[in-house]
């Protein structure tokens, strides 16, 4: 069930993040995910804590969220040049 959580909790993280970097239209559903799951690694790393030990909650979904952001600007900043 974990992984369930997982998958589905990603794909909103990672389209949320899509919609916010203005790159919704060129990402799948399965980009979403990877962008979500290893934007929650990366929230993970950058504030200090890890979103694995707790259950889904609002922090841990805004962490996911931000570090999600911040790696599609990097895919940004890497592909074009510059961030949108």
């Amino acid at each position: 069930m974990g992984l369930i959580v997982w998958l589905v909790i990603g794909g909103v993280v990672g389209w949320l993040a899509s919609i916010v970097m203005r790159t919704d239209a060129q990402q799948g559903i399965f980009l979403n995910i990877i962008v979500g799951i290893v934007g929650a690694f990366i929230g993970g790393l950058l504030f200090g804590g890890s979103i694995n030990d707790s259950g889904v909650t609002v922090t841990t979904f805004l962490v996911s969220l931000v570090g999600a952001i911040v790696l599609l600007a990097i895919v940004n900043l890497v592909r074009r040049g510059a961030v949108r």
